[in-house]
C-alpha cells in the first residue's frame, strides 16, 4: 500500500495566543490520487488543520503542538515553507490575497521565477497550467479584471506548476455564483484525474462539493475529528445537522417522505440516486399530502424605485443598462445572478457610493441623487462582500459599537445594543478579541453586526453567508427574518439558492448587467432556460422532483420549503 502524503498521529496543536488547544488528538492519513472533504462548524478546527498540512502552522500562526505530523514524509516544523509548498499547493478561499503578478500570466510564472527556470521553458510550463484550468486565453488579463470563478483558475494554475502532490482548497466556492462553483468543482476533479494530486477540499457548501466524487468526508467538531468515512456510508447517518452542516436537499426531501438513506440508493448525488418505485411513490404521495398555502398578501407602499438606471465604469462598458425594478417596505428580496452581472454594482449606485449615468433612485417616493453617502447610510445599511474592506477598528467592540458613538445613545443603551447584536451574530464569546484573529466568516459577522447595531430602514447584504457554518447562516438568517417581521426591508446578494429558496419569496435576476427576471424564488430554479442564461444552477429538488415523475417542480420545491419551515418551527417549538 502507498505512504500517505499527509499523516497525523495523535496530533495536537495550540496557539500561542489562545489559552486552550485548537486541535485534539488529531489521526488522519491521507494518500496519493485520492479526494478529502473536511466539514465542520466554524471554530471546529477544519481551517487550523489545512494550516498544518501546508506549513502556515508553525511558520505563519506560531504555537505548541503535540503528537507526530509528516507531509511528504517530512516534519514540517524542520522544513521551510517554500519546500512545504512544493508538496501541497493551496488555494485560498480569499484569491485576492493570494494574487502577486500584475497579470495572469505573471502570477502563474512567479514560483517558476523563483526557481530561475529558464524563460523559454517558463513560458511553455505557463501556457500548458494555463491550458488545462482553461484560462490560456487571459494571460495578458490584469487579476482584478477577471470573475470570481476565473481567479480561482488563475490561482490553482500558480499552485500546479510545481507538481505538487497535493492540492488543498479552503472554501473554494464561497464567493462563486452557482454555475461557477459547480464549474469550480468540476475543474478539480479533471486536474486530479490528469495530475493523480491528493485534493483536500475545506467546504461548507456539501451538497456543491458533492457534485462529483468525493472518497471520504472528515467531519470535525471542537477540535476533533469525530467521524471520517467513505462519502456513501457518512450520507446515511444523521450525523451533518448534528455538527452544524446542512445536508443536502434532496436527502431531506427524502426524509420528510419517509425513503430511508441507505448505501443502495447512492446517496452522494441527486443525478445518481437509484430510487425504487416504492421510494417515488412515497415521494410522490408526501408532494401529493401537503398543499402550498398562503394567498395574496396585502400590498405595501414602496420604499425603493430604480428607473432606467445605467452605469459604466467606463465610457466603453456598461455595467448596468436600462434597469428598472422597485421594492416595498417590509419585503425580503434576493438579487441573484452571475458574477459580474452586476449586482454588487447596483448596490454601490443604490448606496452612493458610485453615481449612475442615467436613471434615478428613490426612497419613500424622494429622488435621493442629491443625498450623501452618510445621509443614505442612516436609512439604507450596506454590507459588503469582502469584511477587510469595512472593518477599520482592532478588536470586535470596539468595530460593532463604532456606528453607535455619533449618536446621542447612553454608554448604557450603547453596551446593550451591542452585546444583543454580538449575541444573534455568534460572536459574544469573542467581544474582547482582536479582529485580526478571526476567520474569514468570522470577520463576515463582525461586519454584519457593525451594520445591525445601527437597525436601518433597509439592509442590503452582499453575500450575507458566505462561509458560513449552517448554525451560523440559520441563526443570521433568523435574526434578519425577525427585523423583516418588525418592518424592515431586507435585500439580498446572493449565491446561496437555498437562502434564496428558503428566505427571500421574490428574486431579482440579472445578467451581463441586464434584469432578466423579476420573479418569485421557487420559479428561478425551476426554469432550465433562465437557470441557463443567469448562469445558476438547478435545485437538487428539481432534479428529485423529475426522476420521481412530478411534473411540477416548482410546486414541489415551494412545498418543501414551506414543510421545512414547519418542520423547524415544530422543532422549536
Amino acid at each position: 500500500m502507498a505512504e500517505p502524503i499527509i499523516s497525523f498521529k495523535d496530533y495536537g496543536f495550540q496557539y500561542m495566543a489562545q489559552a486552550s488547544p485548537t486541535l485534539y488528538h488529531i489521526n488522519l492519513d491521507i494518500y496519493p490520487g485520492e479526494k478529502v472533504l473536511i466539514a465542520g462548524a466554524s471554530g471546529s478546527g477544519k481551517s487550523t488543520v489545512g494550516s498544518c498540512m501546508n506549513g502556515l502552522i508553525p511558520y505563519a500562526y506560531p504555537g505548541e503542538s503535540t503528537g507526530t505530523l509528516l507531509v511528504g514524509g517530512k516534519d514540517p516544523a524542520k522544513e521551510s515553507i517554500f519546500d512545504l509548498s512544493q508538496i501541497v499547493g493551496t488555494v485560498l478561499q480569499d484569491t485576492d490575497g493570494q494574487f502577486i503578478g500584475l497579470t495572469v500570466g505573471e502570477d502563474i510564472a512567479f514560483a517558476l521565477e523563483n526557481d530561475c527556470v529558464p524563460q523559454s521553458e517558463m513560458q511553455e510550463t505557463v501556457q500548458e497550467v494555463a491550458k488545462l484550468v482553461d484560462i490560456d486565453h487571459h494571460l495578458e488579463y490584469a487579476p482584478h479584471e477577471l470573475s470570481g470563478g476565473q481567479k480561482q483558475r488563475v490561482s490553482l494554475a500558480g499552485v500546479m506548476v510545481e507538481k505538487v502532490q497535493a492540492l488543498l482548497f479552503d472554501e473554494p466556492l464561497a464567493n462563486l455564483d452557482p454555475a461557477a462553483g459547480r464549474a469550480t468543482i468540476e475543474l478539480i476533479d479533471r486536474i486530479q484525474e490528469r495530475t493523480g494530486a491528493a485534493v483536500i477540499i475545506i467546504e461548507h457548501r456539501l451538497e456543491d462539493v458533492l457534485w462529483r466524487r468525493v472518497d471520504r468526508i472528515v467531519l470535525m467538531d471542537e477540535g476533533r475529528i469525530v467521524a471520517d468515512l467513505p462519502t456513501r456510508d457518512f450520507l446515511t447517518g444523521e450525523m451533518l445537522l448534528k455538527h452544524g452542516i446542512r445536508e443536502p436537499l434532496y436527502l431531506t426531501a427524502l426524509r420528510y417522505a419517509g425513503v430511508p438513506i441507505t448505501k443502495e440508493i447512492e446517496p452522494q448525488h441527486a443525478g445518481s440516486l437509484r430510487l425504487s418505485e416504492k421510494n417515488k411513490e412515497q415521494v410522490r404521495l408526501w408532494f401529493q399530502g401537503n398543499k402550498s398555502h398562503g394567498g395574496a398578501e396585502e400590498e405595501k407602499r414602496e420604499l425603493l424605485r430604480v428607473e432606467n438606471l445605467s452605469f459604466g465604469y467606463t465610457p466603453e462598458v456598461q455595467n448596468l443598462r436600462n434597469v428598472s425594478f422597485s421594492v416595498r417596505e417590509g419585503e425580503m428580496v434576493s438579487i441573484v445572478g452571475k458574477n459580474g452581472a452586476g449586482k454588487s454594482t447596483l448596490a454601490k449606485l443604490i448606496c452612493g457610493f458610485e453615481k449612475p449615468t442615467t436613471g434615478r433612485i428613490c426612497l419613500s417616493g424622494r429622488d435621493i441623487s442629491g443625498d450623501t453617502i452618510k445621509e443614505r447610510a442612516q436609512r439604507i445599511g450596506y454590507v459588503m462582500q469582502n469584511p477587510n474592506q469595512m472593518i477599520s477598528k482592532p478588536l470586535i467592540w470596539d468595530e460593532v459599537e463604532m456606528a453607535l458613538l455619533a449618536g446621542n445613545m447612553s454608554a448604557e443603551e450603547r453596551k446593550e445594543r451591542v452585546e444583543e447584536t454580538l449575541k444573534i451574530c455568534g460572536l459574544y464569546p469573542f467581544r474582547k478579541w482582536p479582529v485580526s484573529a478571526l476567520s474569514f466568516g468570522q470577520k463576515k459577522r463582525v461586519t454584519i453586526a457593525g451594520i445591525l447595531v445601527q437597525r436601518p430602514q433597509m439592509i442590503i447584504l452582499d453575500e450575507p453567508t458566505a462561509g458560513q457554518d449552517y448554525h451560523h447562516y440559520t441563526e443570521i438568517m433568523e435574526f434578519l427574518k425577525g427585523l423583516n417581521a418588525q418592518g424592515f426591508t431586507i435585500v439580498m446578494i446572493t449565491h446561496d439558492m437555498h437562502l434564496m429558496l428558503e428566505y427571500t419569496p421574490r428574486a431579482i435576476v440579472f445578467c451581463e448587467g441586464e434584469l432578466l427576471a423579476d420573479t418569485t424564488a421557487a420559479h428561478v430554479l425551476n426554469d432550465p432556460d433562465l437557470v441557463g442564461r443567469a448562469n445558476l444552477k438547478e435545485t437538487s429538488l428539481y432534479t428529485l422532483s423529475m426522476a420521481c415523475g412530478i411534473e411540477e417542480p416548482q410546486e414541489f420545491t415551494k412545498r418543501f420549503i414551506a414543510y421545512e419551515e414547519a418542520h423547524r418551527k415544530t422543532q422549536e417549538g
